[in-house]
This record gives structure tokens, C-alpha cells and sequence, in this order.
């Protein structure tokens, strides 16, 4: 395939592609008021996800074009997420509306600075990141099936930390780099 790097598509970049790929149907099944497929292909995206960057370190086809593609997933699923819940859940939305809204602006924020930056997704995959993520995607679900908020707002708030990291991490970068585990991981990194 003409473009693309060699080894492109190894099993961990498929699970990134999926994930890109089920991102419209997210949109779609919520469209049509179908919010047990709009859970399961949630559910879905987010073991994907959870999968394709174990599976990356797991069989040596850790690359920075899989990284970035890992980030182009993770961008297609939390900007299709929300408007599938709005439009299933409009009112649970609502009363989550400032967590949501303040994820999404943390979400949001170091992808601005990456493009303003490096001219790309940052793609650091810190482990703060990781853990924020893994927190979500179990709060999420929980959230839209009728459980407690304050798992969800909690791991947001755990997310927005994660967020702040990778601002101080592009901050700090001179030139672009994916798989960064932490800000002070990136302290130590050689002078460029």
C-alpha cells in the first residue's frame, strides 16, 4: 500500500483503525435511538483501545505511525461519544455538562498545542494517560447505563490531570515524539 509505513498493518494498528472506523457508528446507532449497539460498540472502541497499544508493546510493533494512529482513534471516539450520549441521554448530559465540557477542553487543549506545535497529534500515551483512560472507560459506561455519577466525575478529573501533564510535556519538547511516559520521563530525555 503506497504511503504507508512498513509493517503498517500489524494487529495493533487494525484495532486503531476499528476504532476510527466505529467512531460514525457510534454517531449512527445513536441517531437511530439504538443505545444497547451505540453501549456495545462503545464498549467495543474502548477494549480496542485498551488492546492495541498492549498488543503493540506485547509483540515489538510499537511505531511511532501506530501511535499516531492510536491518537487518530482515541480522537474519533471521544469526539463521537459525547454526541452519542447527547443524543440518547440528552438530560443525563446535562446534569454531567461541566465535567463533559471541562473533559473535553482538557481533551482538546494538547491536541490544539500539538498541531500549533509539531504540526500532529502529540501521541505521548503517558501512563497517566493510561490510567485515566482505563478509569473512564469503566466509569463511562457505568454512567450511561443508570450508575452513580461520581465515578465518572472522578476519573474526569483524573483525566484533566493526565491532560495537564501532556500540556507541560509539549511545552517542553523542542521537536515532536511519540510514547512519552511522564513529564519527568521527559525531563531526563537527552537535550535536542
Amino acid at each position: 500500500m503506497a504511503g504507508l509505513p512498513e509493517r503498517a498493518l500489524t494487529i495493533p494498528n487494525l484495532l486503531s483503525i476499528l476504532r476510527i472506523l466505529l467512531a460514525p457508528m457510534l454517531v449512527v446507532a445513536a441517531a437511530a435511538g439504538q443505545a444497547g449497539l451505540f453501549l456495545f460498540l462503545f464498549i467495543l472502541s474502548l477494549t480496542s483501545d485498551a488492546l492495541d497499544g498492549f498488543l503493540a508493546r506485547r509483540l515489538g510493533q510499537v511505531s511511532a505511525w501506530g501511535a499516531q494512529l492510536d491518537s487518530w482513534g482515541d480522537l474519533a471516539t471521544y469526539l463521537a461519544a459525547p454526541i452519542g450520549a447527547w443524543l440518547l441521554w440528552p438530560s443525563l448530559v446535562r446534569r454531567e455538562q461541566p465535567f463533559i465540557l471541562l473533559g473535553l477542553a482538557g481533551f482538546l487543549l494538547p491536541i490544539f498545542l500539538g498541531f500549533c506545535k509539531f504540526g500532529r497529534l502529540t501521541s505521548y500515551h503517558t501512563r497517566a494517560a493510561r490510567i485515566a483512560a482505563i478509569l473512564l472507560g469503566l466509569a463511562t459506561p457505568l454512567l450511561l447505563v443508570g450508575g452513580p455519577p461520581y465515578p465518572f466525575r472522578l476519573a474526569m478529573l483524573i483525566f484533566l490531570l493526565a491532560e495537564v501533564e501532556e500540556v507541560a510535556i509539549t511545552l517542553r519538547l523542542k521537536r515532536w515524539r511519540a510514547n512519552i511516559p511522564s513529564f519527568r520521563h521527559c525531563c531526563r530525555l537527552p537535550p535536542e
